[in-house]
């Protein structure tokens, strides 16, 4: 079924704690966190002190993007912080393969991530490890930004290679995402909605949340 994945992101760090049980309490299974280290994208954020701070009153998974340079180093210091799942770009592995087994060794769920101007072709020999592909419909970096909409197309296509391999990595997707496109968005085969601003960035994010959510799982009942 289609999870909101609310990214923290988007959050109010002085209310972290207040803003995560809201979701919680909402019925969020998963909070996105993202990691920038200012090279591989334009942008910092936390590290793993966040991560041991959210991990000891949290009780849903972390759903950690490393948008990082080094990730072969980090991934294992953010899994031993309490990181659940851990995806890394492809734009920046060099043995995309060993990094993914590295992952899911460390014992989290292993996922691989492809900016907006990468195509899904070259995921071709790792979907039968992976346990999600990410794909970004914006650039990675910042957040606020306007979906793009091709970024359904490569949905799409994960969605029929799955199914033609009978595989069953999950498809996330992040950037953009909110009450004007999640309809098309979860019927484009979607199974985890990262979403920033369009619930952390409202006055009352658990109520954004259901929103989404109910949005969500409704366009997938209807038939059109």
């Amino acid at each position: 079924m289609i999870q909101i994945v609310p990214s923290i992101f988007a959050a109010d760090f002085m209310r972290l704690g207040e803003e995560i049980r809201s979701v919680e309490q909402a019925g969020a299974q998963m909070i996105h966190v993202d990691i920038m280290d200012g090279h591989f994208v334009p942008n910092f954020t936390m590290g793993t002190p966040i991560t041991e701070s959210i991990r000891r009153s949290a009780h849903v998974k972390l759903d950690h993007h490393l948008m990082i340079d080094d990730p072969d180093t980090y991934a294992p210091i953010f899994i031993k912080a309490g990181a659940d799942s851990v995806s890394v770009h492809y734009e920046v592995c060099r043995n995309l393969d060993r990094t993914l087994h590295m992952i899911r060794d460390h014992g989290a769920l292993a996922g691989v991530v492809i900016n907006p101007a990468t195509p899904v072709a070259v995921l071709t020999e790792v979907l039968g490890i992976v346990d999600y592909v990410l794909v970004m419909s914006v650039n990675p970096g910042y957040g606020g930004q306007k979906f793009i909409p091709r970024s359904l197309g490569k949905v799409r296509e994960l969605v029929r290679l799955r199914s033609e391999r009978g595989l069953n990595f999950a498809i996330e997707i992040d950037g953009g995402a909110g009450r004007e496109n999640i309809a098309e968005i979860a019927r484009a085969g979607v199974d985890w909605v990262v979403a920033g601003s369009s619930v952390f960035g409202t006055r009352d994010a658990s109520e954004a949340f259901r929103e989404l959510q109910h949005s969500a799982r409704g366009a997938l009942s209807i038939k059109v």
